[in-house]
């Protein structure tokens, strides 16, 4: 018989795009007994995940949920019950993320039409508001918020203004800003978005934080084909999340009970904190995390730096790879590898939720110091 040694993880000091540090709380919330995911006591605990999810989303909007699933499964969720085929689409494309975007909207049978910058950079104003006046037929714009794999910044009020103008959905991923950033879902005119987890929110990857405005809502209800996806139908969803017309709640698929409990407890937390002060003490992490390595030389990618993820070109003559390898074995600091053109060419240093303190914001400083 096979014998595995006892599970015994080593306790990193996660610095990268995420997954970000969990909290003992959050921990042993998720530990708490599993319930039946109709039990009447697991339906409140839900329907209270849903509300703290509201207030950290800043939005009225009732269909608020997490998607059992990880980020992606939130991008998905979007994807599939907003479009059709033969839909039309605007996708911003300035890294990784708004690629996979335009990859899933396709697979939806959209005619995906882009608005591209480089790696880097921000999809400006002009370009998106030349694009919308080019595709006036499509149905939606989707861009991203918090580009994970350079570390851009994306402003969003004036391009979901020209997107409505034109009588288009607003979609956003928000996967890396939800509670670390300013994020305001209702007062920018977001309908549509999707976030994680295991950023800001410190909570273990696994569920998708997902909120659909009434506007998108009724998009779904005038369909004229069926979901894609059975498991990420929003109509079907609702009868669970919501309740169905006679007010009980329609079984669906069993809900990830105990993330449930984990997520309840990370978004409990953000609330003690209070959001404003979350959003402050990332910004204010940023500041210290930045003047540390610009003193070394390091410069930025992104004109407009995320606070929470701090993406920085590779000195030259310096090997990615073993400088990521001396700060995991000898400081046990997770920092993360750039991706695609950025591939040895970046690094990309998170200051998430749970992990973003002077302590650890000094140490990793002291540390790559060293270490180059």
């Amino acid at each position: 018989m096979t014998q595995y040694s006892q599970l015994n993880p080593a306790e990193r000091i996660l610095m990268g795009p995420g997954p970000s540090s969990v909290s003992n709380r959050v921990l042993k919330a998720l530990a708490s007994p599993t319930l039946g995911h109709l039990d009447p006591q697991y339906v409140q605990i839900m329907d209270e995940t849903c509300a703290l999810l509201r207030e950290v989303f800043q939005t009225q909007n009732k269909m608020t949920f997490p998607v059992s699933g990880t980020g992606m499964a939130g991008m998905e969720t979007l994807a599939v019950n907003l479009l059709e085929p033969g839909d039309e689409a605007l996708v911003c494309v300035n890294g990784a993320f708004g690629g996979r975007m335009k990859d899933v909207m396709e697979r939806c049978g959209a005619i995906v039409h882009t608005v591209e910058s480089a790696w880097g950079e921000i999809i400006t104003d002009e370009a998106a508001a030349e694009a919308i006046a080019a595709h006036p037929k499509a149905k939606l714009f989707a861009i991203v918020h918090a580009e994970t794999s350079t570390g851009a910044h994306q402003p969003l009020v004036n391009i979901s203004k020209s997107a409505h103008d034109a009588g288009m959905l607003f979609l956003v991923d928000s996967v890396t800003s939800l509670g670390g950033h300013e994020l305001q879902v209702d007062e920018w005119g977001i309908d549509a978005i999707y976030s994680g987890t295991q950023k800001n929110l410190s909570c273990p990857p696994g569920l998708s934080p997902v909120s659909f405005s009434d506007r998108a809502l009724e998009v779904i209800e005038e369909r004229k084909t069926k979901v894609k996806s059975w498991y990420l139908d929003v109509s079907m969803l609702r009868d669970y999340y919501m309740g169905n017309a006679s007010g009980g709640r329609a079984y669906h698929h069993t809900a990830p009970i105990n993330m449930t409990y984990a997520l309840r407890e990370a978004l409990i937390m953000v609330r003690e904190e209070g959001l404003e002060n979350r959003i402050a003490r990332h910004a204010e992490m940023h500041q210290r995390l930045r003047g540390g390595l610009e003193a070394m030389g390091l410069k930025y990618v992104p004109l407009h730096s995320l606070h929470n993820l701090n993406c920085v070109y590779i000195p030259d003559g310096t090997e990615d790879a073993a400088v990521r390898s001396r700060l995991l074995a000898e400081y046990d600091i997770e920092i993360g590898a750039g991706l695609g053109p950025m591939a040895g060419k970046a690094w990309r240093i998170g200051i998430m939720g749970h992990a973003c303190t002077k302590r650890n914001v000094d140490l990793v400083l002291a540390a790559l110091k060293e270490v180059l």
